[in-house]
């Protein structure tokens, strides 16, 4: 993507902040997003640029960054390109798959020129071959993840947090709904699925019992009958990044806490 390093670093994109900090990167950040919130510690000492969806783009230009990682579907097209006409290098990342996901963190790896760097991430990669290998064995659990509540919503297939779920041995009942990443559903709709696990993740909708209580009150749900909806940590699950690592263990145990 360039010939040289980049040294200054502009990250509209919150789960490749917190990888750029993790890879001992994070002194060549000059610019964040709000929602750029790990590692809590280190990131409170970087200038904010607005949100993902609202970045101030004056103010990156000023920041005169070398390189600005962006989100295909979390930024908008307007900001990047206004970005990109103000001569700029955008990285416009877009992982679907759990893999893409991690060939994203090799590429930052090669884009950054920092090879030394890369130990963790063989452990992360050797983390997931195991977890996708493991789950190949056994019968995946149903799962219901949803994303929203007014209206209900959820993933589909071609979604990383679906794509997650499959790695770790779930397989979201949603997945095959219509033709939209992100369809609308009701909770009879849910109920229907039989999930054997539902999980209701802090983000990017803040989930809370009151979700929990109208979920319950569908007795006929196996996940409700086994005391199986749960509120998680949603960063976990939609966050593709360094964070797969510690992901792929807390889904696994989500999906099996016996296991």
């Amino acid at each position: 993507m360039m010939e040289s390093p980049p040294k200054r670093v502009v990250s509209l994109v919150p789960s490749y902040t917190e990888s750029v900090f993790d890879l001992g990167l994070g002194d060549r950040l000059v610019g964040i997003t709000e929602y750029c919130i790990h590692p809590a510690e280190r990131v409170a000492a970087v200038p904010k640029v607005g949100g993902p969806s609202s970045p101030n783009v004056e103010q990156i230009i000023a920041l005169q960054p070398h390189l600005v990682i962006a989100n295909q579907e979390v930024n908008r097209r307007e900001d990047v390109e206004a970005l990109q006409s103000a001569g700029l290098s955008v990285w416009v990342t877009f992982p679907r798959t759990v893999h893409q996901a991690m060939e994203l963190l090799w590429e930052m790896v090669r884009v950054f020129q920092v090879p030394e760097r890369a130990s963790g991430l063989v452990t992360v990669e050797k983390a997931l071959t195991w977890t996708e290998n493991a789950a190949a064995e056994t019968e995946p659990v149903r799962v219901f993840c949803p994303i929203g509540s007014d209206p209900w919503m959820t993933v589909a297939a071609d979604t990383y947090t679906s794509d997650l779920l499959r790695v770790c041995g779930g397989r979201n009942v949603f997945a095959d709904w219509g033709d939209e990443r992100y369809p609308t559903i009701t909770l009879d709709d849910a109920a229907a699925m039989a999930p054997e696990v539902v999980l209701l993740p802090g983000e990017p909708f803040r989930f809370d019992e009151t979700h929990i209580r109208e979920i319950e009150a569908y007795p006929e749900i196996p996940a409700v009958r086994e005391g199986r909806v749960l509120l998680v940590d949603g960063t976990l699950l939609t966050w593709p990044g360094t964070r797969l690592g510690r992901a792929l263990q807390q889904v696994v145990h989500w999906l099996r806490p016996t296991g």
